[in-house]
């Protein structure tokens, strides 16, 4: 489930839409958000399936003028630490200015098809500001297949500070559109902190 629209109120009915502790994961939200102005908003929840258990993981994305919200709330079975059921809330804020890419990804069915402006079936969006990378490393080569020199390793380094997957099938065509919608909003304001020189650092 996916929900994004332009006030502080709309975010609460989103949150509470998604039917996740709202109270819970409202208060941890709005807390953080104070009284800043809510230009944009995304609330997706996840249901994953872990042996024999059903876990539930909501993300709360909201955008003000200054700032980049994420908000992070889990459940958890009892275990040693709680003989009852817990949740976790964890919130993180990111000025604007320090967002370094947003990565739209979409998957569309017969491509030989496509029609522009079509929904694709699915989308993953990618946020990176420098919190977390990841580096993807193999074996470095060269053009002369006898070669058995040691080339050492290539790689490439990734911002992967934040990655959500909104597809038609499990999150409905309206998820995937305001995924979309966000992930516009978001580069627009990243744009527009950058200032007239692009650069806003």
């Amino acid at each position: 489930m996916a929900k994004t629209t332009t006030s502080t109120q709309g975010l609460r009915t989103a949150i509470e839409r998604s039917g996740y502790y709202p109270s819970l994961v409202a208060d941890a939200v709005e807390s953080t958000i104070g009284t800043e102005h809510v230009d944009a908003f995304l609330v997706h929840q996840e249901t994953t399936f872990d042996s024999n258990e059903v876990r539930r993981h909501v993300t709360v994305l909201v955008l003000t003028p200054g700032r980049f919200l994420v908000s992070h709330t889990d459940e958890h079975a009892p275990d040693d630490t709680s003989p009852t059921p817990y949740a976790t809330t964890s919130t993180e804020t990111v000025r604007i200015d320090r967002i370094e890419s947003v990565v739209v990804s979409r998957v569309v069915g017969n491509p030989a098809e496509y029609v522009p402006g079509a929904p694709p079936r699915e989308v993953v969006l990618t946020i990176g500001w420098g919190a977390v990378g990841r580096i993807d490393l193999e074996p470095a080569g060269c053009a002369d297949p006898n070669c058995d020199v040691d080339h050492g390793y290539t790689g490439a380094m990734t911002a992967d500070d934040l990655s959500l997957r909104v597809s038609e099938a499990a999150d409905g065509p309206d998820a995937v559109e305001r995924t979309l919608a966000f992930a516009r909003r978001l580069s627009e304001a990243i744009a527009g902190s950058a200032g007239p020189s692009g650069s806003g650092r």
